[in-house]
């Protein structure tokens, strides 16, 4: 036990859990205040949940990046364990820290700030498939920019926080009629839990971990060097790197 609870597996399951409760917070706050302006969201709406949920993300980001690589996601933690990116035991306290980073941060907004029935709850406005095939799609394009950018050693890291946050706000203000645009398991687990509603959650985990799985293929077998193929598949038990 002790050579799974280390302080450096504990460290990470912190900074992944204040950076997602960050994201989450702004995100969800950003929902509570659109909808205290109009209900249901105009455009003017749409722009401030997308807006709040790009810069939560890029501030997250910013905040644990030289500590953990900055997941805030099971999809890219996952993502990065099956692409020997990172250590199994050591992706599985970061998602935990991410989700109760995200459920923490819907806790809060629920009792202390938007009091609103289902806030930050995501649902289909289309059918399950098509909703599947969405947060397919989003989560693809999100995870390749995080491989492109932060996982990549020959990418430009620096980029890596604004090119996030430009496609989480991107794909929010294509995708939040639609599926709500989760792209990322925790920031749907959290308000889940807390409101106790999991109509079609299981697509908010499929879809996401799914598009992440092949954006790592694609990017590591078209564009990734041979020892990133070669370790691609090879799943470690302890830390990797901190990518």
């Amino acid at each position: 036990m002790s050579e799974i609870v280390t302080a450096s597996n504990l460290r990470g399951l912190a900074a992944e859990l204040i950076a997602t409760f960050t994201f989450v917070f702004f995100g969800i706050g950003a929902v509570g205040a659109a909808l205290s302006f109009v209900t249901p969201l105009d455009a003017t709406g749409l722009v401030i949940v997308a807006l709040g949920h790009g810069v939560g993300i890029f501030v997250g980001i910013v905040l644990i990046e030289r500590i953990t690589g900055a997941h805030l996601n099971p999809a890219v933690t996952i993502a990065s364990i099956v692409s020997g990116n990172l250590g199994a035991v050591t992706g599985l306290f970061y998602i935990v820290g991410q989700l109760a980073g995200a459920t923490f941060a819907a806790l809060l907004l629920d009792q202390f700030l938007w009091a609103r029935d289902g806030l930050g709850v995501h649902a289909l406005n289309v059918s399950t498939g098509d909703g599947l095939a969405i947060e397919v799609i989003l989560t693809f394009i999100l995870v390749f920019v995080v491989f492109a950018t932060a996982v990549d050693r020959r990418g430009n890291e620096a980029w890596a926080p604004l090119a996030i946050g430009l496609v989480i706000f991107i794909d929010h203000l294509i995708a939040v009629p639609l599926t709500g645009a989760s792209m990322n398991p925790a920031r749907s687990f959290g308000p889940a839990l807390i409101h106790g509603a999991w109509d079609d959650h299981w697509v908010y985990w499929v879809g996401p971990v799914l598009g992440g799985l092949v954006a790592a293929i694609v990017y590591v077998f078209l564009f990734g060097e041979k020892g990133d193929r070669d370790k691609f598949g090879t799943i470690s038990i302890g830390q990797v790197t901190d990518s």
